[in-house]
């Protein structure tokens, strides 16, 4: 345990917190957008489980290292590429998560704002979709925390800690991004980049994710000005 808190251990938990929070926002969105569809009482039950189960499949791959690590080996062949058990897992929640945006951003269009409220997700249904995800997201990033740290206590104590910061802001995320619907829509079209990122990963091809990141903060930074500019505008339009 002292070793926990040699300084180049906290160096080691700092860095890697940092890194698993960024890793787990994609994971926040979609978790988010799926709450969204239920009754607003349930929403916050959703959330938390939701990230309860994330926290718990990382902590569990972590205790399974070795096995993780086998799934790196080949299983078979497709398009001249070796296909390991880690890629099958990116490519299959990749194209679970382009088709899953997909379809929230087509029910946005064909959406009858004289029918009944659509909220009409099963409260398991929305679970069962966000532990799906989770467990893509959290391979992927455990993977991430092996190849950077070699104590299992510094990887687990990151996870619990970047699980618990988002655990903290879920809430008002899902809150904003329910009251924009453009902020929900740029969100949709982000998770279909991530899933088109894991789909490529899945077949060997490295994608620096540092530019699908600034990529996202970039449209992001800018919608925030047009809606501050849209806010401005209305204001005047008052006046």
């Amino acid at each position: 345990m002292e070793a926990l808190f040699a300084s180049e251990n906290l160096v080691a938990l700092l860095t890697l917190t940092l890194l698993e929070i960024v890793l787990g926002i994609d994971n926040v969105i979609f978790i988010s957008i799926l709450a969204g569809k239920l009754p607003e009482q349930e929403r916050k039950k959703a959330r938390l489980i939701g990230l309860s189960l994330a926290l718990g499949a990382r902590i569990l791959l972590l205790l399974s290292i070795s096995w993780v690590m086998q799934l790196q080996s080949d299983l078979f062949t497709a398009f001249d590429h070796g296909i390991s058990g880690k890629d099958l897992v990116l490519i299959l929640g990749g194209l679970f998560l382009v088709a899953k945006a997909t379809h929230e951003i087509h029910a946005k269009f064909d959406h009858d704002p004289h029918a009944p409220d659509a909220k009409k997700a099963g409260f398991t249904t929305v679970v069962l979709q966000i532990l799906l995800i989770d467990i893509v997201f959290s391979l992927d990033s455990v993977i991430t925390a092996v190849g950077m740290v070699n104590e299992v206590a510094i990887m687990i104590t990151a996870v619990v800690v970047s699980i618990g910061i988002m655990m903290a802001f879920a809430g008002s995320i899902g809150a904003f991004v329910e009251r924009h619907p453009s902020i929900k829509m740029l969100a949709l079209a982000f998770l279909i980049l991530i899933g088109v990122m894991l789909v490529a990963q899945g077949f060997d091809q490295k994608i620096n994710k540092g530019y699908i990141y600034f990529a996202m903060a970039f449209s992001l930074a800018v919608e925030l000005l047009n809606m501050r500019f849209r806010k401005k505008s209305a204001i005047k339009t008052e006046l």
